[in-house]
């Protein structure tokens, strides 16, 4: 019986001797935790407000390019995926009978403006006789008043002209962005008509200017302000961090499955040779408060006893209880504002309270 007491407790000493090696921590209730051993350091703390975020184009940057004319599709230049520069053309419609119309009005402005110089010659042969007494006034009358209205009609000729000649141009569907394709509603042969609505031909999307739209708790959307730095990533460019700041709130609320949000809009500069794309979805987070080159510890290594905060100091091999001041912290650490310098050991482990 002597001999297997004095087993165990050979046995028992080889335990708690690894144990300690190890840098265990004993915990109030009298179990044992492995713990690891960080130094008190400086670093730059940031306080964050997190929110899962959608990219879309700004306002202006997608376009429906459409026809304000009626016809028959008789070219279609461009592909999905083509990039286009401003005023680059798209398509062309059949241009016979807007042509036609265009000559028929050129026509009209020749006619009244041979009318126009008969009229006027004819005012001046009255006005000689008018002067000579050799005309009633009456006769003269009616001549100002025909070179008068032969003056309107050519006026009214050549603004038919003007708009026949803009008919015939809106036969070439041009650019109005720089951008890329992003969609054709219209193929070559195709008749479209021109009513209320124009016709969509082509879809443009400038992927240089493109936002972001977080959708921000409502319990965190009273911090969020106009011009705070925020950072979102994707899951297409993993590690890459894309800068922004916050550019608008929009004040009505967007209720999905119970959960009131609000839309946060973020604005950034693109990255070159990384293009983002519309409906990418975007992890988000707004910084609120920065603290720079304060001395910090994982937020694990700080401990909680009747409302005071407190370490475990290493101290050879055993450990030193040394109550803290805390100051700001963020998502993985604390401000140490007393109690600790820098370079300090500290065991992570065992039960902490935050």
């Amino acid at each position: 019986m002597k001999r297997l007491l004095l087993t165990l407790s050979i046995a028992g000493a080889a335990v708690l001797a690894l144990w300690v090696a190890r840098g265990g921590s004993s915990r109030a209730d009298g179990t044992t935790q492995e713990a690891e051993v960080v130094q008190a350091a400086r670093r730059d703390l940031e306080r964050v407000v997190t929110a899962t975020g959608v990219i879309k184009p700004r306002v202006g940057a997608e376009v429906r390019v459409g026809s304000r004319a009626s016809g028959v599709v008789r070219r279609l230049l461009v592909r999905i995926g083509d990039s286009v520069s401003k005023g680059e053309l798209l398509a062309e419609l059949e241009t016979g009978e807007l042509a036609a119309r265009r000559a028929q009005a050129a026509a009209a402005v020749a006619s009244a403006r041979a009318d126009l110089a008969y009229a006027e010659a004819e005012l001046g042969r009255k006005r000689e006789l008018a002067a000579a007494q050799l005309l009633a006034r009456s006769d003269l009358d009616l001549a100002e008043r025909a070179s008068a209205v032969a003056s309107e009609r050519l006026k009214e000729a050549q603004a038919n002209l003007d708009l026949a000649a803009t008919q015939l141009g809106y036969a070439r569907i041009s650019a109005p962005i720089a951008g890329v394709v992003a969609s054709i509603s219209t193929q070559e042969g195709e008749t479209v008509a021109a009513s209320f609505a124009s016709p969509t031909f082509v879809t443009l999307l400038d992927l240089a200017r493109l936002e972001v739209r977080a959708y921000v708790d409502e319990t965190d959307i009273g911090r969020i302000h106009v011009g705070q730095k925020a950072s979102f990533t994707v899951d297409t460019y993993p590690g890459q961090e894309f800068a922004g700041k916050v550019a608008a709130v929009y004040p009505q609320a967007e209720i999905r499955d119970n959960v009131v949000n609000y839309v946060t809009v973020v604005r950034f500069a693109p990255l070159p040779g990384q293009t983002l794309r519309p409906e990418m979805t975007a992890s988000v987070r707004i910084a609120l408060e920065t603290r720079r080159g304060v001395l910090a510890l994982p937020r694990r290594a700080v401990r909680r006893e009747g409302g005071r905060q407190y370490v475990l100091l290493k101290r050879g091999e055993g450990t030193e209880r040394r109550w803290v001041k805390t100051g700001g912290q963020d998502e993985g650490y604390w401000e140490i504002v007393d109690g600790l310098r820098d370079g300090d050991e500290v065991l992570v482990g065992g039960e902490t309270t935050e």
